[in-house]
């Protein structure tokens, strides 16, 4: 009779144990799908500074423009001024003026063309980036849906197997009960496991010859006198 109890104790792990495990599946899902979210939003970004980056340069060489046509307006001043003036001192301190005021152009000149060639790159990495996007957003987004169907799948597979978990708990008796659950709290599953060559099957350590005995007899729940997990004899 014991026999009996001792397999139907270990049908209700089994369920049990499929059961857990459907748990720890749909555990990890929304993570699975939050990962292929991240690389979208990754990707996205991407684009997102690179069009940033590209959008600043595109300013920056507007101010530029700006700053080069304000100081040929200050040149052509100068020089307008230049063809007024009587006294040398003020002809040497205006072409001076000009002078640095054309300098001053150069240098915007030769930023400005800096600023261009960095635009051009920066145009290209946007391109690349939003090419990559185009080109992995429909795999990203099946990837999402595959995981989101495999999730609804599993927990109707986690119905059925708590059902079944279920009705196996309900042929065994209580006491058994009490002590499955109780072993069941603590890390590391499976709370029945067979004494194979003198060893628990469970922490793997020889067990008493008393308790290897208790479990070839079958006839009551015998437990490993080193981690407490139920034992039952395999040949």
């Amino acid at each position: 009779m014991a026999a009996i109890k001792m397999d139907n104790l270990l049908a209700w792990q089994e369920a049990d144990m499929k059961r857990l495990a459907l748990e720890q599946q749909l555990a990890a899902a929304p993570r699975d799908i939050a990962a292929v979210e991240a690389r979208i939003a990754a990707e996205r970004q991407a684009i997102e500074t690179a069009k940033s980056e590209w959008h600043s340069l595109e300013a920056r060489k507007k101010a530029l423009e700006n700053d080069i046509k304000s100081a040929q307006e200050k040149a052509a001043k100068y020089r307008t001024q230049q063809l007024e003036v009587r006294k040398n001192d003020e002809y040497r301190a205006l072409t001076h003026e000009i002078e640095t005021t054309e300098a001053t152009i150069g240098g915007f000149e030769e930023e400005e063309l800096k600023v261009m060639y960095a635009i051009d790159e920066a145009k290209k990495r946007f391109a690349e980036a939003e090419r990559a996007l185009k080109q992995n957003i429909s795999g990203h987004e099946g990837r999402i849906a595959a995981l989101r169907a495999h999730e609804q799948e599993l927990r109707a597979e986690h119905g059925q197997a708590v059902t079944a978990a279920e009705a196996a708990r309900a042929h065994v008796p209580e006491p058994q009960v009490r002590l499955y659950d109780r072993l069941a709290k603590k890390p590391g599953l499976p709370a029945c496991v067979p004494v194979q060559g003198g060893r628990c099957g469970g922490c793997h350590m020889k067990v008493s010859s008393n308790i290897e005995f208790e479990a070839r007899k079958a006839e009551n729940i015998v437990t490993c006198d080193q981690c407490g997990r139920i034992v039952y004899w395999r040949l």
